[in-house]
């Protein structure tokens, strides 16, 4: 918490300087211009393989087709001859973070830019942090140019957070500030809001975490990828395996080690289950509920016979993947 009040403060009060030196320090990046020129954003598009730009705007068209549902009127209620309605108005700019670095997120771009999109937002700022070559990934870029971004940071970190809240010289400030990154970054977005530089964040997004309730019926292989696609975010996440089965524990445990000691982020996904991975062996699908309800994790899949029957006893969710065919890469 003192090292993001520190760098929160350093970016208020000297903007661009302080962000280039927090890139140079943490990113092992040297920046010059923190801004991705348009031109690189159209490049990125142009360039993808075409099953990958496919693949971008599938997810893209999905999550707008969920979004807009949710773009509903609320009907005005009156009583005793008063009237009441409610209002809802987009913010003018958001600022959207999506992790980078190590890896690349495509998936996060579209599912912080489309929505806001579809609110009607009217400017869209992402910041990503850089590789140590200063360039942010190409299918990172191609996603920002299918979504509208309007403005790509090379910037990450809580630096980046500070920059879209309180501005520089090169980044304005924005509105609200959406998206997940590791623990500082989700420090930086809770403290800028308690601030009031920026409207409070609807989640207090942090490291990956994935629950997978499974029995003796679960494709092993399956249960095995989700956890592993979670656990290779990097440090501080967790992954859970929560069964009545100790066949379905044992084997989805070995085809994890497998996965794990295959993967090119060997070090990220060991790193994650060596901190937060669990296999959870309970007496019935009532105690494995009861866990996952205790953990409250981001991503809970309910990978069981008849899972559908799980739904009534979900308490504490971020979002609930019904059977082996709704892995959380889907949501």
């Amino acid at each position: 918490m003192t090292a993001v009040v520190a760098i929160v403060a350093e970016v208020a009060a000297r903007g661009d300087a302080a962000v280039r030196e927090y890139t140079a320090r943490f990113d092992r990046a040297e920046v010059d211009e923190l801004r991705v020129p348009a031109t690189e954003l159209a490049a990125a598009l142009g360039g993808i393989p075409v099953a990958l730009r496919q693949a971008l705007e599938a997810s893209r068209d999905a999550i707008e087709a969920h979004h807009r549902h949710q773009v509903t009127q609320v009907a005005p209620t009156e009583r005793d001859g008063l009237r009441v309605a409610t209002i809802r108005r987009p913010v003018d700019r958001a600022g959207l973070y999506v992790p980078g670095g190590r890896a690349c997120y495509p998936s996060t771009v579209l599912m912080t830019a489309v929505p806001a999109r579809v609110a009607g937002v009217g400017e869209l700022a992402l910041c990503v942090p850089p590789g140590r070559d200063g360039r942010v990934a190409t299918p990172t870029l191609a996603a920002a140019a299918l979504a509208g971004v309007d403005e790509v940071y090379r910037v990450g970190g809580a630096q980046a957070v500070a920059a879209m809240a309180y501005g520089t010289e090169s980044v304005a400030p924005v509105d609200v500030i959406a998206g997940p990154g590791n623990r500082y970054v989700a420090i930086a977005e809770r403290l800028v809001a308690q601030e009031g530089a920026v409207g409070v964040p609807s989640a207090f997004t942090g490291p990956s975490e994935v629950v997978v309730v499974a029995d003796e019926t679960t494709p092993v292989d399956y249960a095995a990828i989700d956890l592993v696609v979670q656990a290779e975010h990097g440090p501080d996440g967790l992954a859970w395996l929560v069964t009545w089965s100790e066949e379905a524990a044992e084997q989805i445990s070995e085809a994890v080690g497998a996965l794990a000691g295959a993967s090119p982020r060997r070090d990220e996904i060991l790193s994650t289950l060596a901190a937060g991975g669990y296999a959870v062996l309970v007496d019935g699908r009532e105690q494995a509920m009861a866990v996952a309800n205790v953990v409250a994790a981001e991503h809970l899949e309910l990978m069981t016979a008849d899972a559908a029957a799980l739904v009534p006893l979900v308490r504490n969710a971020g979002a609930v993947f019904v059977g082996p065919w709704s892995p959380a890469s889907v949501g």
